[in-house]
């Protein structure tokens, strides 16, 4: 998937898995951080999330973002952006 350019997000969105949708929803319930790093990993409730591709395509399509500016070996708390919250309503 190409991950430039106008309208990512929304395609994206048009593709989300089940699986993407959940992990959007346990981020807006507060329950995940991101790792720093260009390509972040996804902890839910502590524990790593199994799908590192789905994570990295949230992130880059927009969807997804940590609150605060991490190094590599730190995490922050993950927010959606307005994309994400309207991707899982």
């Amino acid at each position: 998937m190409r991950r430039t350019g106008e309208g990512v997000a929304m395609i994206v969105v048009k593709e989300l898995s089940g699986r993407a949708k959940a992990m959007l929803r346990a981020v807006a319930a507060g329950r995940g951080q991101l790792s720093g790093g260009c390509e972040p990993d996804l902890y839910v409730d502590g524990l790593p999330c199994c799908d590192q591709m789905v994570t990295h395509d949230l992130v880059h399509a927009g969807l997804l973002r940590a609150r605060r500016a991490v190094r590599l070996d730190e995490r922050s708390d993950a927010e959606l952006t307005d994309e994400g919250r309207a991707a899982i309503a």
